[in-house]
């Protein structure tokens, strides 16, 4: 990987800044085209994504098919089909003080969007938030991860060879560059990756008064009821803990359940391992690879063999860990540390939901959080009883798939969210902007000092919000000529 020379990197906001100033991202047509590439640029590349991605951890060109590719391009035609109607201007109703006024939320980009991604999705994690910065009509600096850096490689090649090179841009490299970024002529910053490399963002965009995104992780508990569908559940948390070696921010990071369901559980997540990568996963074309070396140690560390019940077998030649599955595992084991980000399973034993959410709630909030029961009931009290980023029953991972729901995590799991509208607003300053009609002074004078007892009472009856009353419509409309003057965020000729 060619890393980008830092002193290149202030002539590359210098581009951006006048590109933006320009206005040209402003515009409707300008943000569907760049859309509308970034879905070609993932459907005709996506064997070259898969190769650079195999290259970099032994991953199934499967997986990046379907897990950023495909992601991808739905991601893209979601905010196609709805781009018109989010950047319209979104106006408001109010009591009867502030009727005469036109008033509108109007969303506007921020300006220059830093995106800093994952190497564990490398595609998915770097290019979906880039949709929701297009759309806003923002210009953007990619930064991919260096340690998949064929993945890295291939994505600033194609970002150069579809999209528009003056408005969007890849920097490569490692620490050095990303300090000289989060330095830099930026205006937002969106982040991927762990809780300690977050909080140094963070700081950085204090130091700016920027927002910021904070896509993190943590160790995301599974609670399995007695009453659960075994089979189902045992294939589904098999899945998720197998898909990308573990390496998954929302995996499931260990499992808490009943004794007996325990001993029903583990042979069936067994079975499900052995059905998709064989008795020996190591010679799967479907099983990746823990992504280097120090991440394969970090792993390899905290397997405990004399809790193994199930694989364990590891190959640091390859940086290959099996699937494994330990059990009488307690919250100091040293499994229980760390987000595991690796195909680790560990079990606790617990008697009931009330103790698993107890054990749930004595942690740092988790990006997400999974229950397995036929009882609705009993994961609405637990969903209750507790606070993620995200919650799914009865499956894994899925809940990130529907654009309609925001992804993003809570205290140390993350801040802020993103997908769908949810991506389009992150990158979005919602501007109050209010018309007042010179013909209202008859109404608005009586603001106007000297006060008298008599005036301030006519005041405060006249601003006074009253409950259970409805807003009243927009009086402006009726009678101000200036009320239709601006309807979205783009100007009109660009739709």
């Amino acid at each position: 990987m060619a890393e980008t020379p830092l002193d290149s990197i202030p002539s590359i906001f210098q581009d951006l800044r006048t590109s933006f100033n320009s206005g040209k991202t402003k515009s409707i047509a300008w943000r569907k085209r760049q859309i509308e590439q970034l879905y070609k640029m993932c459907d005709e590349q996506k064997e070259a994504f898969a190769s650079a991605a195999h290259a970099d951890f032994h991953r199934p060109s499967a997986e990046t098919f379907l897990y950023d590719c495909g992601v991808i391009r739905n991601e893209c035609n979601h905010t196609l089909n709805h781009i018109d109607e989010w950047t319209r201007d979104e106006y408001r109703s109010d009591s009867l003080a502030y009727a005469t006024m036109d008033k509108y939320v109007h969303p506007e980009p921020y300006g220059i969007c830093l995106i800093i991604g994952a190497w564990n999705y490398p595609f998915l994690l770097t290019l979906s938030p880039l949709i929701g910065a297009l759309a806003a009509g923002n210009c953007a600096i990619i930064k991919p991860s260096e340690l998949a850096s064929n993945s890295a490689t291939i994505i600033a090649q194609m970002v150069e060879r579809y999209l528009d090179p003056s408005c969007i841009r890849v920097v490569l490299g490692a620490v050095d560059q990303t300090q000289a970024l989060l330095k830099g002529d930026i205006n937002h910053v969106f982040y991927t990756g762990s809780t300690m490399v977050g909080k140094i963002v963070m700081r950085a965009a204090a130091e700016k008064m920027i927002p910021v995104v904070l896509e993190c992780g943590g160790k995301c508990p599974v609670y399995i009821a007695d009453d659960a569908n075994i089979e189902v559940t045992a294939k589904r948390i098999a899945w998720g803990k197998g898909i990308n070696c573990g390496q998954t921010c929302l995996a499931p990071d260990y499992i808490l359940c009943s004794k007996t369901t325990e001993s029903r559980l583990i042979p069936e997540i067994v079975q499900a391992w052995q059905s998709f990568y064989t008795d020996n996963p190591i010679n799967s074309d479907s099983y990746c690879r823990i992504v280097n070396e120090r991440h394969f140690e970090r792993v390899n560390k905290l397997i405990d063999t004399t809790k193994v019940v199930y694989g364990g077998q590891t190959d640091a030649k390859q940086n290959y860990i099996a699937p494994t599955i330990m059990t009488n595992v307690n919250g100091t084991d040293k499994v229980m540390q760390e987000e595991i980000f690796g195909p680790l399973l560990p079990i606790i034993t617990v008697n009931n939901e009330l103790e698993a959410t107890e054990f749930i709630n004595s942690r740092p909030k988790p990006l997400a959080l999974y229950i397995f029961t036929s009882n609705k009931s009993l994961a609405q009290k637990i969903i209750n009883s507790t606070s993620s980023g995200s919650t799914c029953v009865n499956d894994v991972i899925l809940q990130v798939a529907p654009q309609c729901l925001p992804f993003g995590g809570v205290g140390e799991s993350g801040l802020g969210n993103y997908h769908g509208k949810y991506s389009f607003d992150t990158f979005s300053h919602k501007r109050s902007v209010a018309f007042s009609p010179t013909w209202s002074e008859f109404l608005v004078s009586k603001r106007n000092p000297p006060y008298d007892q008599k005036q301030i009472a006519s005041l405060e009856s006249l601003v006074q919000v009253r409950r259970n009353w409805l807003s009243l419509p927009r009086l402006s409309s009726w009678v101000w000529p200036f009320s239709a003057s601006t309807t979205a965020s783009g100007t009109k000729d660009d739709k």
